[in-house]
Parts: structure tokens; sequence; C-alpha cells
């Protein structure tokens, strides 16, 4: 089987309910990145902190994976599928997808704010003040925030180096260090891109751009992939 490496984005969760950031009514709309999403904001203000990833946390619970993350789960019949997810969300084991990795944490997972190995499944619940690791520290979400190192992008980019195909659903590669994946990806590697938004197509490389939203697109894409490649 060929090994095809997926790289998602917001666009794909999206579909699902879960708000982006950027977009046209967003949540960076609604909230100052650097009050809910930095260590900066974390130490002046974890309550607020707390209360915006257990807010994400329970919306998470309400939505569903949708026909773009099912699609992806249909390739592995014809495809040994690795999918690398700037999402936080969990909508891609859920929808069965058995090889995810989480470039930007997870939504259902707290660490420890003294020994970031210790990491706990929550599964759901929230996050308070005085929640503590066995070593008596407090609890915070398990997310890379803006200013922190992004611990598996040496993970991801070994996976790129060994893509047979290469797809990009539901982000524009504007966000870095993820964004710079494609960059691993070898020469003469197919690649293709399903996104509704303008996107930048990285210098020297041919893609096919199917510009559409995450579910429709994956659909069409499905069948170039089965078709052609496998």
């Amino acid at each position: 089987m060929k090994k095809l490496v997926v790289l998602t984005g917001a666009g794909i969760s999206a579909e699902s309910g879960l708000k982006t950031f950027r977009d046209m009514g967003g949540l960076w709309e609604e909230y100052d990145v650097s009050e809910v999403a930095s260590p900066e904001g974390w130490e002046a203000n974890m309550e607020l902190v707390l209360r915006f990833y257990n807010d994400r946390r329970r919306q998470l619970l309400t939505a569903k994976p949708n026909d773009a993350h099912i699609a992806l789960v249909a390739l592995e019949k014809y495809f040994k599928v690795q999918i690398i997810t700037q999402n936080v969300d969990d909508l891609h084991e859920r929808a069965g997808s058995k090889n995810v990795l989480h470039l930007h944490g997870e939504l259902n997972k707290a660490q420890s704010t003294g020994d970031p190995e210790l990491i706990y499944n929550i599964k759901g619940k929230d996050i308070k003040k005085g929640d503590c690791c066995e070593k008596g520290h407090q609890l915070r979400p398990y997310i890379v925030w803006f200013g922190e190192p992004v611990p598996a992008i040496e993970e991801a980019s070994e996976i790129c180096r060994s893509a047979d195909i290469f797809l990009v659903v539901g982000t524009s590669l504007n966000v870095y260090p993820a964004a710079g994946l494609v960059n691993y990806v070898p020469s003469g590697v197919p690649l293709f891109l399903v996104d509704p938004q303008a996107v930048k197509i990285p210098q020297g490389r041919k893609l096919t751009l199917i510009r559409e939203k995450a579910g429709s697109g994956m659909q069409k894409l499905n069948k170039i992939l089965i078709e052609n490649y496998r």
C-alpha cells in the first residue's frame, strides 16, 4: 500500500459545527488570543483560560464527525493513511481514523504545569483551579499555545518525508510551523489541497487544488485517489 499523509486544519472541523479561530465570526473576534492562548494569558488570568477551554470541550461533546472525516477513514481500505492534524478535537479518532498525530495538543487531555510529561485523559470534563496532578501541580489544558514550541513537529516532519501522496484538507497553509511541513514532502510526490479559501502554494511545487469545503471536496478527491493512485 502507498503511504497517504494528510495534513488537516480547522476547515475540516468547521463542518461539524466547531468554530474556527480566524474566519469571519470566529473565536478570535470574541477573544483576545493573548488572553486565552498564551503562557502570559495563563499567568495573568488562569480562570479565564480554563473557562475558555472548558467551553470548547463542552461544545466538542455535541459535535460529530462529518463527511470529510468519514472520507479519510474510507481511504484506509486502499492506502496506509497517516493524519497530521492542527486541530485539538478528537473527531478524526471518533470517525475511525487509526493513525492521528496532533500537532497542537488535544482538548480532551490535561497536562501538569510542573511536569509536562504527566498528561491525563479527562474525557470532556472541566479543568478547575485547584485541580492538580499527583505531584501537586495545577493542571492546564494540553494545548500548544502561541509562543510555545510544537513538540510533535519533528515527528510530523519525518512522516512527511515518507509520503507517497500528500493531502492538505481544511487549511490554507498560512500557519507555521505546520504550513512548513509540505516542504519536507519529497519532490515528485503528488500534492492535493482541499480548501475553499485562497491558498499559499509552496514555491516550486505543483498541486491539484479542489476549491471546495472539506466534505464535498473529499468526496471528489477520494474518487481521484482510488481510481488513479492505489
